[in-house]
């Protein structure tokens, strides 16, 4: 008893504190772009202006994570990663850090009660929208790439407008308190230099 007490305790801290991305339904055309964007399997190798920088900006970010995340190495891969997947999707990638903080306290097996799952608490429809059913929600680069790509996806319907994507994002599309928490983490904990987020031409 006193077992299945601690399972369900440790089960629950695990839940992340963030809503879900709503089921829309998606025009071919979109659908399609969108699993192209998904399927990719480039290397991730982040850009950077100079050695310098990524020297500067892994130390940096690694430092302000490692908290949350004691592992050197796998810190590391994590932040290389998101770098690489924001940049692909022409995301600020200490905006998606932000997020990421926000939707999942930066657990990787977090899952939401609405079933959203890991990092960028993606949810799981989005794999039979875009994806391949043996894509994992909890595997690093799937999870990043989903979550970035859904976000861009946001961004390209509300025109650009940061505010409204993220609500769509959290679920909570119109109301101030996901985007108000985003926009916080991503100034006061994760911001570095100028924030960019390109348009799709």
């Amino acid at each position: 008893m006193r077992l299945a007490l601690l399972v369900l305790l440790a089960c629950l801290a695990l839940q992340a504190k963030a809503g879900a991305q709503k089921y829309e339904p998606l025009a071919a055309s979109v659908q399609a772009a969108l699993h192209a964007a998904i399927a990719d399997r480039a290397a991730p190798e982040p850009r950077f202006d100079s050695l310098q920088e990524k020297i500067d900006w892994l130390t940096e970010m690694s430092r302000r994570l490692a908290r949350r995340m004691p592992d050197r190495e796998a810190r590391l891969e994590f932040l290389k990663t998101v770098r690489y997947e924001a940049q692909r999707a022409g995301l600020d990638p200490q905006l998606v850090l932000g997020l990421i903080e926000v939707e999942s306290g930066f657990r990787k097996y977090a899952v939401s009660t609405a079933g959203a799952r890991g990092y960028m608490q993606v949810m799981p429809f989005w794999i039979d929208l875009i994806g391949e059913k043996s894509h994992n929600l909890f595997h690093l680069r799937t999870n990043l790439r989903y979550g970035c790509t859904i976000l861009r996806h946001y961004l390209d319907i509300e025109n650009g407008d940061l505010f409204r994507a993220l609500g769509r994002y959290n679920g909570s599309l119109g109301r101030p308190e996901y985007p108000n928490m985003v926009r916080a983490a991503w100034e006061k904990r994760w911001n570095w230099g100028p924030r960019i987020i390109q348009a799709r031409q």
